[in-house]
């Protein structure tokens, strides 16, 4: 019995060691990471920073966290940020966010955001490079205004990028519930009493390849490029009007794309007519595009229902051989 008991305050004296060891690691490569990006010439700063859940688990509060990245003009700031992981392997993090409001600026522009159970999961392969292999975000109700005006919110969004068997191409699924666009939503909607407030359902699945994998150099160096996209589903539900969209493209160096992109629009009269309430479309161009989308839908089984295949090529946006707009450019700052 008595050597049982040492025997088991022995590990109790090692599991120990390993966890403030742990513990005072994990709190020195933070601080690293923040001294030697100010010293780069971010700004890189926290008040206090501390330690707790021994035994089992570490976590690390930072209070007052603020980074901004000169060259992207990218910046955040919060009052506090909890980083949780188990002892044994702490590249197994969960980060808790603050109901109260973070700021997320881009050069001149600051977005205010107040969201509440907000955390996102980050699992770091054993390497030293620290490959992203999974990596989600959820949060309950959420708003994010900017001078007062607001901008999105949502009832609860979650989006999630998971590690294929290739290190560089990744699965990503973004879902939000009551979505809204807040005053841009209100007037694209204008006099139609049949749409909601928000969006019921914004779902987007696909495979994302990029130029190398996320790892410890994207906030070091630069963001890993998207090279190719494969777009299972992006739908977008308003009320009774739905739109649908899959398709493949690749991306060059310059971040455009090149592809074809199908999308189906059920109830496309509507979706017109809001875009001619809105003042998007003039009514003459919304009486010419009819007549053509008409024709298109005829062709279908339901003339309520529009399927369109889009071309991306050389930066612009065909239908056909009828050019539509530029097409967007694809680059992660």
């Amino acid at each position: 019995m008595r050597r049982v008991l040492k025997i088991l305050i022995i590990l109790g004296l090692l599991w120990s060691a390993w966890w403030y060891g742990a513990g005072y690691m994990m709190r020195r490569n933070i601080a690293h990471w923040f001294d030697k990006h100010d010293a780069q010439g971010w700004q890189a700063d926290y008040a206090t920073m501390s330690t707790s859940g021994y035994p089992l688990h570490l976590f690390t509060m930072i209070d007052k966290p603020a980074l901004a990245d000169p060259a992207t003009g990218l910046a955040w700031r919060a009052d506090w940020l909890h980083l949780q992981g188990p002892a044994i392997w702490p590249g197994r993090l969960t980060l808790h966010f603050p109901a109260s409001a973070q700021r997320l600026s881009w050069l001149d522009q600051t977005t205010v955001i107040n969201a509440q159970d907000m955390s996102a999961n980050l699992h770091l392969a054993r390497s030293r490079a620290l490959e992203v292999e999974r990596m989600a975000l959820q949060t309950g109700p959420l708003e994010a205004s900017s001078e007062g005006i607001p901008l999105i919110s949502a009832e609860s969004i979650t989006a999630m990028m998971v590690q294929t068997d290739m290190p560089e191409t990744y699965d990503v699924e973004i879902k939000a519930t009551d979505f809204s666009t807040g005053p841009l939503l209100r007037r694209t909607r204008g006099r139609a009493d049949n749409l909601p407030d928000t969006l019921g359902t914004l779902d987007i699945s696909m495979r994302v390849a990029f130029d190398r994998p996320w790892d410890r150099r994207a906030l070091e160096e630069r963001r890993p490029q998207p090279t190719a996209i494969d777009l299972a589903l992006a739908l977008l539900d308003w009320g009774p009007l739905r739109l649908k969209a899959t398709g493949q493209v690749t991306v060059n160096r310059d971040g455009i794309p090149q592809g074809q992109v199908t999308i189906r629009a059920e109830n496309w009269r509507d979706m017109l007519a809001l875009a001619q309430d809105s003042g998007a479309l003039s009514p003459r161009s919304a009486a010419t595009s009819e007549k053509v989308l008409s024709l298109l839908s005829s062709l279908g089984a339901s003339g309520d229902t529009l399927d369109l295949s889009l071309d991306l090529r050389n930066g612009t946006i065909y239908f056909g051989l009828l050019p539509l707009g530029p097409a967007p450019y694809l680059i992660l700052r």
